[in-house]
């Protein structure tokens, strides 16, 4: 535990020390600090949007913003919980876009569903089938959660951030982080319920 603890404080020194650097104009800091963080940024944002097409774009606005205003970096927190936070802004921001210009009906989509999953009880999918099937129903029953039940998930449960910063990340209490997750976890129970069951 003590050891784990460490080396998140040596991760955090060496973003803060970077983020020093990239204030000063230094690519190849900026250029680090990048690849340190970029997977679980767009993994993050793909999550988020449930749509892989866009979240390249996204990581990448994520980082620009980074880079224009390093010169106003304080390394008062973990540096994650400065990327998230604009990485939830920007996710966010998406979304509101998104849902004003719905561009396939919900029919649409039903029908399109039907035509990847028929009703035949003849039909048998094999195991991988199978897998993808759960994997997709996961992804779609985290991705009709409200957004920051869906951001307080992520960031919990794919990159393993603590309680107080998803608290600092979603500007709420721990506790109400723990309340975000309970909701979150009992929809995603019910919601899955047929595939837990089987």
């Amino acid at each position: 535990m003590e050891e784990n603890q460490a080396t998140k404080k040596d991760e955090t020194d060496i973003d803060h020390a970077l983020m020093a650097r990239v204030a000063k104009g230094d690519q190849r800091a900026f250029r680090q600090l990048v690849e340190r963080h970029q997977n679980a940024v767009v993994g993050t944002v793909t999550k988020m949007l449930g749509n892989a097409s866009d979240s390249e774009d996204i990581a990448q606005m994520v980082f620009i913003r980074i880079w224009k205003h390093a010169g106003n970096y304080k390394p008062d927190n973990k540096f994650t919980t400065y990327l998230y936070t604009i990485v939830r802004n920007l996710v966010y921001n998406e979304s509101r876009r998104r849902s004003r210009k719905r561009t396939i009906s919900t029919d649409q989509r039903e029908d399109e569903q039907h035509l990847h999953y028929p009703d035949d009880p003849a039909y048998q999918p094999d195991a991988t089938l199978l897998d993808n099937e759960l994997r997709a129903a996961i992804d779609a029953a985290i991705e009709s959660l409200p957004k920051t039940q869906r951001l307080a998930v992520i960031l919990r449960r794919y990159e393993n951030l603590p309680y107080e910063e998803i608290a600092e990340v979603l500007d709420t209490s721990v506790s109400s982080v723990k309340s975000l997750l309970f909701r979150a976890r009992t929809t995603l129970r019910e919601t899955l319920s047929k595939y837990i069951d089987a």
